[in-house]
């Protein structure tokens, strides 16, 4: 069962954290505000936040920029998972993931599902690696941020959490990339 094993010392990830609304600035925006103060609660560091409209470059760029950064280890975007004609965020993201992670978004709608019954099918949360950085793509509300944060990634992005996390495996996430140099 998942545990978290004090004989381990915390590591601090660094996250960034995107809102993709066309209407919301900083100032009231509830869903990465909420994004940014779990994360520092938690002991991480808030490397970067920002806020773009709803347009697929706009939103690959700005995550395609934070992923090959190195001061950023995992990006969050909230906002534009739904299904109106706005709502691109998975399709901006999506075709970028070297590697899809079908179990984020199973796991959110479990949880999801726990608290808002079937209008969790109204979210296309996902997640994937991007350059070798984590991204996790969240609906936005602040609900479902509190939910993917306090239900999945405050645990997997903890050190401490056993049996697996996902900050054990952050260094060997570009290991193809490596190898594929030293072969040549």
């Amino acid at each position: 069962m998942a545990r978290i094993d004090e004989s381990r010392a915390f590591i601090p990830v660094r996250i960034a954290v995107l809102t993709v609304s066309d209407t919301r600035s900083l100032a009231d925006d509830k869903s990465g505000q909420t994004l940014a103060d779990r994360i520092t609660k938690a002991g991480h560091i808030l490397a970067a936040r920002d806020i773009v409209t709803d347009d697929r470059e706009k939103i690959r760029d700005a995550v395609l920029a934070w992923s090959r950064d190195k001061a950023i280890d995992v990006v969050i975007t909230t906002g534009g998972t739904g299904f109106t004609g706005r709502d691109v965020t998975p399709e901006a993201l999506e075709p970028i993931f070297e590697k899809r992670m079908d179990g984020f978004s199973e796991v959110f709608h479990r949880i999801s599902y726990d608290k808002i019954g079937t209008s969790t099918i109204q979210s296309r949360a996902t997640g994937g690696v991007v350059n070798a950085t984590f991204v996790f793509v969240l609906p936005g509300s602040p609900g479902a941020c509190k939910d993917a944060w306090d239900g999945i990634l405050e645990p997997q992005l903890d050190y401490r959490h056993m049996p697996c996390n996902f900050v054990e495996i952050m260094p060997r996430l570009d290991e193809h990339l490596r190898r594929g140099k030293s072969a040549s």
